[in-house]
């Protein structure tokens, strides 16, 4: 390829308490903990009980897998070492959000004044997945493509069946949470980078947005790094389904740019359509059923995932991602952190299970205990 794909992701994890399974704002121990080993991959976010891990750009999905253990290995390790734990999951099946701290600096402050109780709600976990694209110009025209697989992600990676103590009925509530939000959710199809910079600086100048980093749609080109950056997924509570899903992101737009090096163009749907499939992948997961627009039928969601490996099998070999896009068929047989959250529940009745479950998923396998 001309082109080099690199992939880069950040991951969202909570900082919760060993002893009673809830949410501590105690990011700035964690910091002090982790920092000698992860150095600037670790930050703070708004919530001082949220700690961000972002991976270093990585050449392709090999170096990604080593870092992302490597990384929450480490990350499991530091926050052992100060009596706290990790947790991998879209939301705390009951913390509560009045709870939490803020964390100070002028670019959270400013968020909250302007968001008020939305953003001091805004207690969610997600999966940010950035592939490098070759130009502006490319960069649209496959955010303009790759808007229709966004409910295909959001059903593969559900994990937030629960909040503040109730079973919601959705498989990703993080989904329902954030759309609060101003300037979020399936961003519209733009005809060129021409005309979504016009729409980018008309914001700007109405003083609507400082910058590009305060749209915060499912899929956008990054402000500065050159990517477009995947945000609909809640986190994977498993390593090994963040590589997975990670690894469906990087093939899906190697597979778009390939169609749209050879002018074949992949047919464009309207917003509010991806939308009604969204929708359909918060609900129900793995176990709803997606639309084929183009037939106007009803496709379950587990033969949709499998349409979706096949859509980009010609690529995942040369990307070298076979051996992990092999984990989706775990996730189609054992079902996604969200399913697995719930099943717990069902078994227990005691939310403090799930969460220890969950604590207990995030470390890696090497060093699961």
């Amino acid at each position: 390829m001309a082109h080099r794909f690199t992939i880069g992701v950040e991951e969202e994890f909570q900082i919760v308490d060993p002893a009673t399974w809830e949410l501590r704002s105690h990011v700035s121990e964690l910091l002090a903990s982790g920092g000698p080993s992860l150095g600037e991959q670790i930050k703070r976010e708004m919530h001082q009980s949220i700690v961000e891990m972002g991976s270093p750009i990585c050449a392709d999905v090999a170096q990604l897998e080593m870092e992302l253990v490597r990384g929450r290995a480490e990350l499991c390790s530091a926050a052992d070492r100060v009596g706290l734990a990790i947790a991998a999951a879209g939301t705390h099946p009951f913390s509560n959000w009045i709870d939490q701290i803020i964390s100070p600096g002028e670019r959270y402050q400013n968020i909250i004044e302007e968001q008020q109780q939305l953003a001091r709600s805004l207690l969610i976990f997600g999966l940010h997945v950035h592939v490098a694209v070759p130009d502006r110009t490319t960069a649209i025209d496959l955010m303009n493509a790759a808007r229709y697989f966004l409910p295909h992600l959001l059903a593969l990676s559900t994990s937030s069946p629960f909040w503040m103590g109730r079973d919601t009925g959705l498989k990703s509530y993080r989904t329902a949470i954030f759309r609060r939000f101003p300037r979020t959710g399936i961003p519209d199809h733009f005809g060129s980078w021409s005309e979504y910079e016009n729409y980018l600086n008309l914001l700007v100048d109405l003083h609507c947005i400082d910058d590009g980093k305060k749209i915060w749609w499912d899929i956008r080109p990054h402000p500065t790094f050159g990517t477009l950056e995947f945000r609909v997924c809640d986190v994977p509570t498993r390593v090994e389904e963040t590589l997975a899903i990670a690894s469906i992101i990087q093939a899906l737009i190697v597979k778009l740019h390939k169609l749209y090096s050879g002018n074949m163009g992949f047919r464009l749907y309207r917003r509010a359509l991806i939308e009604e499939n969204k929708w359909r992948a918060a609900r129900w997961g793995l176990d709803g059923m997606l639309i084929d627009f183009g037939k106007r039928i009803e496709v379950p969601m587990r033969r949709l995932a499998g349409e979706l490996l096949e859509f980009i099998d010609d690529v995942v070999d040369d990307l070298g991602s076979r051996r992990l896009l092999g984990y989706v068929e775990t996730i189609l047989r054992e079902g996604t952190s969200a399913d697995r959250q719930l099943r717990v529940y069902r078994q227990t009745g005691d939310l403090k299970a799930v969460v220890r479950h969950v604590v207990s998923e995030t470390r890696p396998v090497t060093v699961r205990a």
